[in-house]
């Protein structure tokens, strides 16, 4: 039996030993790999802080600026319609014709009226100034001419009063023809010609409005608060009045041509969401922005105070968080690549003449003067690796 235990210890020991050399072996292996290993090439940026745009690419809907109902203020038989479902249309095209001939009608009927009006005027004037040269003669009575004068006066109300009675014609043959009040895109016709409409309680069609669209979106209040928080530390600066300038990236990731302006920002915080609601105004003159189109809204207008942007291709992500390799020197005074967790802002497109570089905005992770390498990660097989650094840029 002791025997048996002696045994068991010796094979349990000898085990340990062997394991114990292979371990040593191997990291000894790995040294070795390393140190034979040629070093990558790289090219590095020695970043110093910059002030650089502060961007926020948020999703955004495009709804129209105006949404116009279509009703006639006279009632009548609709007797043609004059566009197309889907039309664009101008203010002051007409859009429906209501049966013109009694309004026509009416029309005349005061224009007589006020013609009728301005000759009793006129005579009235004409007696008025004959009993004057008779009163001064004494030969008719002050009542005659007083009579006369009241004459005079209740002869221009009556003109007046024929007066508005021929606008108001004008205005009812006007809106007889149903005109579009604001440039835009026509809707459904919900009326068909030949039929009876009494009035403005009857929708004919419906207008949208295209130029300008109002591009609508959600700021989160946690976005809102690290703003707020950067501006006080003197990292940020924010738009005057919250006057944040848009542009707007379509669904093929091309840039819209015309820029907006943030014209309101909702103060309340919607509790489902979390976020506040933002508007912008965007031109659109040949109606290219449609209602209930997705768009990506990029807020213009901050700027960052003394930060750190680096190529996007530098920035790695390890699964746990983001990276860049540096360019650092070892205790035995090797280049070698050190990984350095970084914390990232936005994209930032850099323009330089006609190139344009995407960047990243880095929050924190950075010290000026750090080597970041920017080419060639993809020969650093693992972290501490040697590299030579071939075109450093500052």
């Amino acid at each position: 039996m002791r025997c048996n235990l002696v045994n068991s210890f010796a094979r349990s020991a000898s085990l340990a030993l062997t394991a114990s050399f292979l371990l040593s072996a191997c990291e000894q292996g790995a040294q070795q790999q390393q140190q034979t290993m040629p070093p990558a090439q790289v090219e590095v940026l020695a970043v110093t802080p910059i002030d650089a745009p502060y961007v926020i690419s948020l999703p955004a809907t495009v709804s129209g600026s105006k949404e116009v109902e279509i009703r006639a203020r006279v009632s009548g038989v609709l007797e043609s319609r004059n566009f197309s479902e889907g039309q664009k249309v101008s203010a002051g095209q007409s859009l429906f014709t209501i049966d013109l001939a009694p309004y026509q009608l009416a029309y005349e009927q005061a224009h007589a009226a006020v013609v009728a009006a301005k000759a009793r005027l006129e005579q009235a004037q004409r007696e008025s100034k004959r009993l004057a040269k008779l009163r001064e003669d004494k030969s008719v009575s002050q009542r005659d001419y007083d009579n006369a004068r009241s004459s005079v006066d209740i002869a221009e109300a009556d003109l007046n009063a024929s007066e508005v009675q021929l606008r108001e014609a004008k205005l009812n043959l006007d809106y007889a023809q149903v005109k579009a009040p604001v440039n835009g895109i026509m809707g459904r016709e919900q009326v068909s010609e030949g039929t009876y409409v009494s009035g403005p309680e009857v929708l004919l069609t419906q207008i949208t409005a295209l130029d300008p669209v109002r591009v609508r979106f959600g700021l989160s209040e946690r976005e809102q608060l690290m703003m707020r928080q950067a501006q006080k530390r003197g990292e940020l600066t924010l738009p005057a009045d919250g006057q944040w300038q848009t542009q707007l990236k379509l669904q093929d990731g091309s840039l819209y041509e015309h820029m907006g302006t943030v014209n309101f920002t909702d103060v309340r915080i919607n509790a489902n969401t979390g976020t506040s609601e933002f508007q912008a105004i965007v031109a659109n003159p040949d109606f290219s922005l449609r209602p209930g189109q997705f768009v990506q809204v990029e807020l213009l207008g901050a700027e960052h105070k003394g930060t750190f942007a680096v190529p996007q291709q530098a920035v790695l992500d390890n699964g746990t968080g983001k990276f860049v390799y540096l360019a650092a020197t070892n205790e035995q005074g090797a280049t070698i690549a050190r990984p350095a967790p970084v914390e990232v802002g936005e994209w930032y497109r850099h323009k330089d003449g006609d190139q344009i570089e995407n960047l990243w905005i880095i929050r924190s992770g950075l010290s000026s003067g750090d080597k970041v390498i920017v080419e060639g990660m993809a020969r650093i097989f693992f972290p501490g690796m040697p590299v030579s650094i071939t075109n450093e840029q500052g």
